[in-house]
This record gives C-alpha cells, structure tokens and sequence, in this order.
C-alpha cells in the first residue's frame, strides 16, 4: 500500500437491525431468525486521508447476510451510500477507506463483504444526543434509522447499557457497544425494502487508522 497515504478517522457507527435485543452478532453468534437484514451508519467527527480532511462527513450502507458472517462461512450483500457533501478528493478517500484498500480496520471488514449493488451519494442527515440518550440517521425517501438508547425499571436514570470487548464488533476490537431499541428501521433501496422498527440497535465509537504497517 506504498501509495496510500497515512490516513485517520474517528467518529460515531450505528446500526439497526432484524434481530431481537440485543443483536447476537455482536456476541459472533448467528442473527436471531437465522439471517439479519438492517442499516449501517457511519459519522466521522475527525479524520483525514494524507491532506485531503474527512470531518463531519457522513455514510450509511443497507445490508443483508444469512448465517453466522463471524464464523467466515458467509459474506453480506450491501448497497452504500456516501455524504453528496463531500468533493472529488474527499470521495476518492472515502471510497479507498471504506472499499478496504486503504487497510486498517476497514480493510478487514471489507473482507466481509461478498457484493456491493451499488455506491451512490446522497444527502445524510446524522444526529446523535451527547448522552447516548438517541441517535439516528436519514436518507429522505431512502433509508431512516433512529434508536433510542434502551432502558428499564431497573437502569439507573441516564446510565446506558453497555457492553465492553464485544466478540462481534462490526468497527473492530476494544470498543464499547450501547445497546438501544430501534424506533425506526425502514429502507427502500438498492433492491432492499423493509422496516423492521422495534428491534435491535447498537451504537459504537470508533477510531481506525491506516495503512497497516
């Protein structure tokens, strides 16, 4: 990878998802109805690639798998959306980062991927509460997602439930899950059409850097 340039971001991931709560692919076990269907979402607080900087940009990908996909015995079929914001050399990066021939983490979650229908961009709206109270994503007459972080009679007021080291972390090793229920689960796009709303969602920090060494 002598011509990729060093390259960083950090940000915000979530998805929300057919499987019940909580979602057992992050615990690298099969989807809770044997297949899972659902939205990715991706902000980037901080980032760049070489000079070219990546901030407070944004993209959301539709995806579907049968199976354990953290046993290596599928692959997921996905559809991508990237920010419409984001110029020619921010494009040229984030296709290379998030197609995997950058390295890093996405480089090994690419391997995941055994078709992609399409790359397109799009107007993303992203929003997430400080507090993890909510967050969510929105592609108008596309795609909408939003969770809220989930909680019960016995969850101290504002504390999250959470979950550390998680053996099926879709933005890799080390960081912490938030686990929420979905409010809003819906796409019609790339030849996906579904809405799953009440079901799982899960949000993770994320921070990825490359090229591997």
């Amino acid at each position: 990878m002598a011509d990729v340039p060093q390259w960083r971001i950090t940000g915000d991931w979530f998805d929300v998802c057919k499987c019940g709560i909580p979602c057992p692919c992050t615990f690298a076990q099969a989807p809770t109805y044997g297949d899972c269907e659902g939205i990715l979402a991706w902000h980037i607080r901080d980032g760049h690639f070489g000079e070219v900087r990546l901030d407070d940009l944004n993209i959301v990908a539709i995806g579907y798998f049968e199976g354990n996909i953290w046993a290596g015995d599928t692959k997921a079929t996905m559809g991508i959306y990237l920010d419409e914001r984001a110029d020619e050399s921010q494009r040229t990066a984030l296709q290379t980062i998030f197609g995997g021939q950058a390295g890093g983490w996405p480089g090994q979650f690419a391997s995941m991927i055994g078709e992609v229908r399409g790359i397109d961009y799009a107007p993303i709206e992203f929003e997430i509460a400080d507090d993890l109270a909510y967050w969510q994503a929105e592609i108008p007459g596309k795609v909408e997602a939003r969770a809220e972080a989930l909680t019960g009679p016995t969850a101290p007021p504002g504390a999250r439930v959470q979950v550390h080291n998680a053996p099926g972390a879709e933005v890799g090793p080390g960081q912490v899950a938030t686990w929420g229920r979905a409010t809003a689960d819906r796409a019609d796009a790339f030849g996906f059409s579904f809405d799953w709303a009440g079901r799982s969602s899960k949000h993770f920090p994320f921070d990825w850097s490359g090229p591997d060494d």
